[in-house]
């Protein structure tokens, strides 16, 4: 890759990912009122899809930008799925891609482990549990639906990185990604 930026291969490859991960989005999105009005403590869980893109990116080229520019492409595509959530999906996409770039960037892009994929996951699971809470108005639910909703808001981004790590293993296997070097010490 040249200091001037990302190679075409990397940004063919993200826009490849936006495309699957922003259909499931789309998908989210047309699934969110149905869930919301009948198990709206599952919210949460299901939200986390969004999640995906900036993942199976990072995972796959362990790059600056790259999150951040997946989950805006995958947020256009939802956005053509589902053009009533234009904005939340932009806004999703730019708050998710920003959280992974930051987590990554703190580790000044060399931490790869799953351990600090779960640092994003995480802080995305917090996020999406206050916004949601109040969006969808969860204090009127019992107090098993909250806690059930809290639980599910914290593991979907969780489990859903997970999924990304495995599909970002799966195509560096596949020869999606640069061969990377292996350091010896």
């Amino acid at each position: 890759m040249s200091k001037q930026g990302m190679s075409t291969r990397v940004l063919l490859v993200c826009a490849a990912i936006a495309v699957v991960t922003g259909a499931l989005g789309g998908a989210e999105g047309w699934l969110s009122v149905p869930v919301i009005a009948a198990v709206p403590f599952l919210y949460g869980f299901l939200l986390g899809v969004h999640a995906l893109p900036g993942i199976v990116a990072q995972e796959l080229f362990r790059l600056p930008g790259v999150a951040l520019l997946t989950h805006v492409l995958a947020g256009l595509v939802g956005s053509a799925i589902a053009p009533v959530y234009i904005p939340q999906f932009l806004g999703t996409a730019l708050m998710f891609g920003l959280i992974q770039e930051g987590v990554a960037a703190l580790f000044r892009y060399r931490a790869w482990s799953w351990w600090r994929y779960l640092i994003s996951a995480l802080i995305i699971g917090a996020v999406v549990a206050v916004a949601v809470w109040f969006a969808a108005d969860l204090a009127a639910l019992p107090g098993w639906a909250q806690a059930a909703y809290l639980c599910l808001s914290l593991l979907g981004p969780v489990a859903w990185t997970v999924v990304g790590i495995q599909i970002g293993k799966a195509l560096e296997r596949a020869g999606a990604a640069p061969r990377r070097r292996v350091v010896r010490s």
